[in-house]
C-alpha cells in the first residue's frame, strides 16, 4: 500500500514553511504522520466557519483607482471583490487558490459570505462574490445547499462551499416582527445556511461579545431564533455575548453552534465561551468550533494551544460536540508584492462593528503553526493526543455534517 505522507505535499515554499513550523511544534513520529494523513484524506473534513483561499490584489489597478480619486469606501469594496473573486479570471491566482485548498485537505468550508452587518445590501455584495466564484469554477467548486452536496464534492475530489453571514439580514423598518424577518427566507433561497445572531456590538437581536453589559437575547431575538429554526438556518453565537449565547441556546429547538471560539475556562477572553454556555449549546445537539486565533487561546498561541482547547472541550463535553474552525485563510503568495504597489491610506476611525478590546497579537511564527494549509497537521495532532479514528472523524468534520443534516436542507421549511 502506498504511503499517505505524500498526499498533502506542500505545493510551494510558503505552504512548506508553515508546514515545517507546525511539524516542529508537534514533533510527530512517522507513524503518527502516516495515520493522520491517511485519516485526513479519507474523511469528510468540514470547517464550520472559515474562508476560502484569498487572491492577491491587482496592485496596479487599485493604485490607479486611488490616484483617480476613488473614495475610501469604494476602494475597500474594490479590494474586497478582488480578494474574493480574482482567482476566477486570473490564471496565476486560480492556481494559487486550488493549490492552497488541496494542500489543506478540507472538503467543505462554511464560508463567511457577508459583512459584520444586518444591512441586506451590504450582505448581498459579498454574497455575490462567492456566488460568482462558485458559478464560474464548477470544475473545482461545489455549491452546498444540502449536506448531500458535500458528499458529492468529496467523491469528485472538489471543494465545497456552504454560505454563512456575520449578521441576520433585516429590513430595519420596524413595522412588525414578521416583516423584519422576511429576508431570512430570501437569503436562504440565495444559499445561506448559517447566520451570526450578533457580531461584537449590540443589535436588536441581542448583545455582542464586546458589549460590557451583556444584556442577553431580546424578545425580537427569540423570534429570530425560532424563525431560523423553522426555515433551516443554523444559529451561530460565536460573536455573541455569553448571556446572549446562553439564552439563544435555551430558545433554540434545533442544534446550534458557536462556530469559531475557544474555552474560556482555559483562557478568559471575551471571544471564548464559559462552560455554562458551552453546556447549553451542547444540550441543543450542537457543537463549538475551536478556532486558530492565537489571541483567544492563552499565553501559548500556537497549534499546541489549539489542541489543548480541543482536549478540554472533548473531556468536558464529549467528542460529539467539538469541531475545528480556524477563522483563517490561505493568502496568495503574491499578495505582499501586489499590496506594496498601493499607496498607504490613513484610517481615521475603527470600523463600527469592531469593538475589540486591546489585543495581544500573536507573533507570525506562532500563528504559522496553525496556518489554514496545515489542516492535515490538526488531524496528526489529534492522533498524537490519543484520539480514536472515530472521534477524530467527528472532530474534523463529522459533527459539523451531523448538525448540517439536522438543521438545513435544500428546501425552505414553511411550517
Amino acid at each position: 500500500m502506498a504511503s499517505a505522507t505524500g498526499l498533502f505535499e506542500p505545493p510551494n515554499e510558503a505552504i512548506a514553511k508553515a508546514r515545517t513550523a507546525g511539524l516542529e511544534v508537534l514533533k510527530p513520529t512517522p507513524a503518527e504522520v502516516e495515520r493522520g494523513y491517511k485519516l485526513h484524506a479519507e474523511s469528510i473534513v468540514m470547517e464550520p466557519y472559515g474562508f476560502a483561499p484569498r487572491a492577491a490584489l491587482d496592485g496596479d489597478a487599485v493604485r490607479q483607482a486611488y490616484e483617480g480619486g476613488m473614495s475610501d469606501g469604494d476602494l475597500e469594496e474594490l479590494m474586497d471583490e478582488m480578494e474574493n473573486t480574482r482567482f476566477v479570471t486570473d490564471q496565476r491566482e486560480r492556481e494559487e487558490f486550488i493549490a492552497g485548498w488541496k494542500a489543506s485537505g478540507v472538503t467543505c468550508i462554511v464560508q463567511n459570505a457577508g459583512r459584520e452587518s444586518q444591512d441586506p445590501l451590504q450582505l448581498l455584495r459579498r454574497l455575490g462574490y462567492f456566488t460568482h466564484a462558485m458559478d464560474s469554477m464548477p470544475e473545482f467548486l461545489v455549491r452546498v445547499t444540502d449536506p448531500e452536496d458535500i458528499l458529492t464534492a468529496k467523491a469528485a475530489n472538489r471543494g465545497a462551499m456552504a454560505l454563512s453571514l456575520n449578521g441576520v439580514p433585516l429590513e430595519q423598518r420596524w413595522n412588525s416582527v414578521p416583516s423584519e424577518m422576511g429576508l431570512l427566507r430570501t437569503f436562504f433561497h440565495l444559499g445561506v445556511r448559517m447566520m451570526h445572531l450578533t457580531y461584537n456590538r449590540r443589535n436588536m437581536i441581542g448583545d455582542g461579545c464586546g458589549e460590557p453589559g451583556d444584556a442577553g437575547l431580546s424578545d425580537f431575538g427569540r423570534a429570530v431564533v425560532a424563525e431560523m429554526n423553522r426555515i433551516g438556518i443554523i444559529v451561530d453565537v460565536a460573536h455573541s455575548g455569553w448571556r446572549t449565547s446562553l439564552e439563544a441556546a435555551k430558545a433554540s429547538s434545533r442544534p446550534m453552534v458557536a462556530s469559531h471560539t475557544a474555552c474560556a475556562a482555559l483562557h478568559s477572553h471575551f471571544r471564548g465561551k464559559p462552560d455554562e454556555v458551552i453546556r447549553a449549546i451542547v444540550e441543543t445537539g450542537g457543537f463549538i468550533g475551536i478556532c486558530a486565533v492565537g489571541d483567544f487561546l492563552g499565553r501559548t498561541r500556537n497549534l499546541t494551544a489549539m489542541l489543548d482547547h480541543i482536549d478540554y472541550a472533548v473531556r468536558k463535553f464529549g467528542a460529539d460536540h467539538v469541531a475545528i474552525a480556524t477563522d483563517y485563510s490561505y493568502r496568495s503568495r503574491f499578495a505582499g508584492a501586489e499590496g506594496r504597489k498601493i499607496p498607504a491610506r490613513r484610517r481615521l476611525h475603527a470600523r463600527w462593528e469592531s469593538l475589540w478590546p486591546k489585543r495581544v497579537t500573536s507573533n507570525a511564527a506562532e500563528q504559522a503553526t496553525m496556518a489554514w494549509t496545515n489542516w492535515p497537521l490538526f488531524t496528526v495532532g489529534l492522533v498524537q493526543r490519543g484520539y480514536s479514528d472515530t472521534d477524530i472523524r467527528k472532530i474534523i468534520g463529522g459533527n459539523a455534517m451531523r448538525v448540517a443534516k439536522a438543521v438545513f436542507s435544500s428546501r425552505v421549511r414553511t411550517a
